[in-house]
């Protein structure tokens, strides 16, 4: 199990420190995606995906089995449209040796993780990581089980083998960290005003707030 902290400041996400595995998005995996509502996670695992370039954190796309399973959903291949993901025959991703190696040459240890399904596909690899010393962050609204209970039960699972659970907004959060930074704020905002569900239609109220107080001063 990793030794990192798990409270305190460093226990929080970083640009920096990052990396993200996301494993599976493949059509065949979504036709028994029972544990949550199919578009939600396409949309959450793309808003990850887009916030991961905003903030240059490197991103690992990888699938199973690609010429029966289907090639990765549009939406997330479109975001890293240069990157072809590495087709793995093994269900466990860590077990491939191309991943761990795209990984490793990084040199980040804080170790994030979305993927189909939970269970299998999203646990073996964190479980296996988090013993080999990566602090494992598993975006659990961006993945998705089987079933309800499939995924429930693969997420405490790995809480008990050290893996931290995680939703995306709150990965992006930790990343911007201060709305002052900004280099990112602008591209932060534009992927919760299309990802972000009711808190893009916040951003989005603000900002009319915003433009038209900045509109009244100038009268």
């Amino acid at each position: 199990m990793s030794s990192e902290a798990k409270s305190g400041l460093q226990a929080l996400l970083t640009p920096e420190e990052s990396v993200v595995v996301l494993i599976d998005h493949q059509p065949f995996q979504f036709a028994n995606l029972n544990s949550h509502e199919p578009t939600m996670v396409v949309n959450n695992v793309v808003g990850l995906a887009r916030a991961a370039k905003v903030f240059d954190v490197p991103t690992v796309l990888t699938t199973v089995l690609e010429e029966r399973g289907g090639y990765l959903i549009k939406g997330l291949q479109d975001v890293f449209p240069e990157q072809k993901p590495i087709d793995r025959t093994f269900i466990n991703t860590w077990e491939d040796e191309r991943v761990v190696d795209a990984v490793k040459a990084t040199g980040r240890k804080k170790l994030i993780i979305a993927g189909l399904w939970t269970e299998i596909c999203v646990a073996m690899p964190a479980i296996q990581a988090a013993g080999e010393g990566f602090e494992v962050f598993v975006v659990t609204d961006a993945s998705g089980g089987a079933s309800k209970e499939a995924h429930e039960m693969a997420v405490r699972r790995m809480v008990q083998a050290g893996v931290v659970p995680i939703t995306w907004q709150a990965v992006a959060g930790e990343w911007q960290r201060d709305w002052a930074r900004e280099k990112t704020y602008p591209g932060m905002t534009e992927v919760l005003l299309q990802h972000g569900g009711a808190t893009g239609v916040a951003f989005g109220w603000e900002t009319q707030l915003l433009a038209s107080a900045r509109s009244g001063e100038a009268s």
